[in-house]
């Protein structure tokens, strides 16, 4: 398994990238959000990959992190959902947005993408909301947030956990309490959710 290049740009194409790691060339097709972080032909990038081997051909995908990477994996899980689909999907923004839009189960979001109809973009939120939890969105640096609000937790204080969580997200303590301050529900999910939906209509 290629599971990362490190190398020189050789060829940089809207969908695609060739880096050269030690003398050899490796083609790796790359979301529009992976290809804003590439450098120009002759510079040195690295790229998180993933290879899908066919009967036909081994397909290689590149990805400038590794919750891109991640999330490019949680899509092609759900049906109806191939490579190319999955990428179209990642040029749509960061992970972060994206995860975000998956736990605030805003359809519409993955409705606006180029192959994607109103039952795919539903599937993508069915299947995905319950693997997505603040857990797995990357905070601002690049890195998972902390272990906050999963449905079931069994928590006594969902409020304070949807609050963590957004914390977790990037937002400051008062943008939080803001967000929060007229959302109902039991679960810290369900809170967290309602925030984030607030928060895209701001």
């Amino acid at each position: 398994m290629i599971a990362l290049l490190r190398g020189e740009v050789a060829v940089r194409r809207s969908d695609h990238v060739v880096i050269v790691c030690g003398g050899i060339g490796h083609r790796a097709a790359v979301s529009s959000e992976t290809l804003h972080h590439v450098p120009a032909v002759g510079g040195e990038t690295t790229l998180h990959t993933h290879l899908i081997v066919r009967d036909d051909a081994l397909a290689l995908y590149g990805f400038h992190s590794e919750p891109e990477r991640d999330l490019f994996l949680m899509l092609l899980s759900v049906q109806s959902v191939g490579p190319k689909v999955a990428l179209a999907v990642l040029s749509g923004g960061p992970p972060r947005e994206l995860l975000g839009a998956i736990a605030a189960g805003d359809a519409a979001r993955f409705q606006a993408v180029p192959g994607i109809g109103k039952r795919t973009a539903e599937r993508i939120i069915v299947e995905l909301r319950e693997k997505v939890s603040v857990a797995d969105v990357p905070v601002p640096g690049g890195t998972p947030g902390g272990i906050v609000a999963r449905r079931g937790s069994g928590s006594s204080n969902p409020r304070g956990l949807a609050r963590e969580g957004l914390l977790e997200l990037g937002y400051t303590p008062s943008e939080a309490e803001d967000l929060l301050r007229d959302t109902e529900g039991e679960s810290a999910e369900d809170l967290l959710a309602q925030a984030l939906r607030t928060a895209r209509r701001a």
